[in-house]
């Protein structure tokens, strides 16, 4: 029998807090399904997600001034238990009738926070005991204080700076922490949102991988039928995941259409196939389009536009073959949680970027859409992809643009130029895999530049283009900072570049964080 892993879910409302991901994350760790909805959610929508507990989250606004974000009323109405963390804390403290003040001193980073031992939600929980004092380790990032509990309120935690970071209400079940127990630097932040999520809220550690996919398999099935689905395979993580679930679902009912853009990885056309055609039986159709993408991109040298071009391109290709599969009722798309939040997918949030496949296409190809991944996080998408069978190569891939290597061209793209930089890329890949360095960064790639410098091979002089080498480290890929690896290895790579790749006489490496600059250079 299916278990139902929705059935005892969390609502968190966003107040903008970078780390407001990271929350849904690790109470999807926990093993409880949770999802994330913009602040000022309807009281209709909230009252029909039908929340175990609810989560405010924080953010970059401040409650003392009179136009900033508040929770819905019906968040403490409900009966449901409330966990308010910094920003979240602060508008509970404010709505319930306490006040909030911004404080002399403020606080960012490390702080040791003092236990009241009889706190319902932390009287269990601690990193160690000084002078009898309960002491929890955790991270700050605020300026605002509450200096007044609401009526029903008990301290739950102070620090030396701030006498009230954490308060409850044991009757309600209203908890609120000015820390952030959803980063790693607060040591027992899993600890105590375990503790609110399964213990206060009575929630089940059901959502699991297994579960995950026996649900995810039936679902598809109940919603295909018999009918015939086109999934448009781009080889990187979540389309791939997607094949094999589809394919183990749905078997033969599925067809991938392969978009060769000519602005892809060395030899990756072929490992697609080896992969999916061959080794996992999955019917393929791989269409070689190069050179109309080529044509479509000459003289163009705007890196959106590049982009736009390229989108709609590959929208009229795949529109194309998929006519031509008579069958076929459905489009599969391979949108998860991340592009249905920052596309503004969920209704009222706010559009960080847009997602090729997030609406739209379904209307022009007249086929119904399927998208079974789009519930889950980008680690549960890989966490699936490996229990599928996918190989590690495939699963833990670094992430590649949608436009490919026509954004990391700078000005125009020409062919030449995409060779010279496909092998360039390989070298440096290659090379990070051979070091065991690859997974110790989060992503790496070369960038072609359109300048040329002098250089020396042999005793001739010759004059070549430049490349850049980027290597970052990030964790959600909206900041990001250089990877400190080794220079001998830059230098290996760089020699390696020049030798073995003609065309490129000069490799530098972008030392960038984001921000300023930006991950990708176009």
């Amino acid at each position: 029998m299916t278990v139902d892993i929705h059935a005892k879910r969390i609502l968190i409302l966003d107040f903008g807090s970078q780390y407001t991901q990271l929350i849904g994350r690790r109470i999807r760790e926990i093993g409880v399904y949770c999802e994330i909805h913009p602040y000022h959610l309807s009281a209709e929508a909230i009252q029909a997600f039908a929340p175990q507990g609810i989560i405010l989250s924080g953010g970059p606004d401040s409650v003392t001034e009179a136009i900033t974000p508040r929770a819905p009323d019906i968040v403490f109405q409900l009966g449901c238990p409330v966990l308010g963390i910094c920003y979240g804390m602060q508008t509970m403290a404010l709505q319930l009738g306490g006040k909030v003040s911004r404080g002399l001193k403020r606080e960012f980073g490390y702080a040791e926070a003092i236990v009241n031992q009889a706190s319902d939600l932390l009287s269990t929980i601690q990193d160690r005991q000084v002078k009898q004092k309960q002491i929890l380790d955790v991270w700050m990032s605020h300026g605002d204080h509450v200096d007044e509990l609401p009526p029903g309120f008990e301290l739950m935690a102070s620090t030396n700076h701030c006498g009230i970071v954490g308060m409850e209400d044991s009757k309600r079940h209203f908890y609120g922490l000015q820390f952030h127990p959803e980063v790693s630097h607060t040591a027992q932040g899993k600890e105590i949102l375990k503790k609110f999520v399964l213990e206060v809220c009575g929630c089940e550690a059901i959502w699991t991988l297994p579960n995950i996919i026996e649900e995810s398999i039936t679902q598809i099935r109940e919603q295909v039928g018999d009918e015939h689905v086109v999934l448009g395979l781009s080889g990187g993580v979540d389309s791939s995941v997607l094949a094999v679930l589809l394919q183990r679902a749905i078997g033969n009912q599925l067809t991938c259409v392969f978009v060769d853009t000519g602005l892809l990885r060395l030899h990756e056309v072929e490992e697609v196939q080896a992969l999916f055609a061959k080794h996992l039986g999955i019917h393929l159709i791989t269409v070689n389009a190069e050179s109309q993408f080529l044509s479509a991109l000459k003289g163009i040298e705007d890196p959106e536009q590049k982009r736009k071009i390229i989108g709609k391109l590959f929208i009229e290709v795949f529109n194309q073959e998929a006519a031509k599969l008579h069958q076929v009722k459905w489009l599969a798309q391979g949108t998860i949680y991340t592009d249905v939040i920052e596309s503004g997918g969920i209704k009222g949030a706010h559009v960080i970027k847009s997602h090729h496949n997030v609406g739209g296409l379904p209307d022009k190809m007249h086929l119904k859409l399927l998208e079974p991944l789009r519930s889950f996080f980008k680690d549960e998408v890989r966490q699936m992809g490996s229990a599928l069978g996918l190989p590690d190569e495939v699963v833990h891939r670094h992430p590649f643009p949608g436009a490919g290597l026509a954004i990391r061209i700078l000005g125009e793209v020409k062919k030449d130029y995409a060779d010279t930089l496909r092998k360039a890329d390989a070298v440096l890949i290659n090379a990070l895999h051979a070091e065991k360095l690859y997974h110790k960064v989060s992503q790496a790639f070369v960038v072609f530049l359109p300048i040329k410098s002098v250089g020396v091979l042999g005793d001739a002089r010759h004059y070549d283009h430049v490349v850049a080498i980027r290597l970052i480290e990030s964790m959600d890929f909206m900041t990001a900072h250089i990877a400190r690896v080794p220079l001998a290895f830059l230098e290996k790579v760089a020699n390696q570049i020049i030798n073995e790749v003609s065309g490129i006489s000069r490799v530098v490496y972008d030392i960038s964080g984001k921000p300023p600059a930006t991950i990708e250079w176009e």
